[in-house]
């Protein structure tokens, strides 16, 4: 997990947040709400939402893949302040905190983390409070 200490800039205040189903549907709506919220915030760039984009497409997906319990919503959380755009998605399989693993060479899956590692400032995770845990990511933005 990178952890910066990185500045923080810009004046953005906002939060969105959705209920969805721990499915491909799902994850997939996630990641088209997301991008229609932020091209809405005009003090995301467009290379910011591009980029939170592809993160939110992959914790979602983790979500349905691998938080998915029957019966059971993901939640994704956007929230603009200040200089930072955090995303975060919470299911409800805290038994299992993710972490970055190598994938194998002729794998077809695996690297979801090293492309948020990649694309964001900042990312973890956390459990809590029971049974739920939250991925998130930061994206820091850039002066205006």
């Amino acid at each position: 997990m990178k952890q910066t200490n990185a500045p923080r800039f810009g004046t953005c205040t906002a939060r969105f947040g959705v209920l969805l189903s721990p499915t491909p549907r799902g994850a997939r709506l996630a990641r088209l709400l997301a991008v229609e919220w932020l091209r809405t915030r005009h003090e995301v760039p467009y290379r910011v939402t591009e980029a939170a984009a592809q993160v939110v497409a992959e914790l979602a997906a983790n979500a349905a893949t691998h938080g998915r319990v029957a019966g059971r919503s993901f939640r994704l959380a956007l929230l603009c302040d200040g200089g930072v755009l955090r995303v975060e998605v919470t299911d409800t399989r805290a038994d299992d905190l993710p972490h970055r693993r190598p994938p194998a060479l002729d794998a077809e899956s695996g690297r979801g983390l090293l492309l948020v590692e990649a694309l964001a400032d900042r990312w973890g995770a956390g459990a809590g409070p029971a049974p739920q845990k939250t991925v998130w990511a930061e994206l820091d933005l850039p002066l205006s």
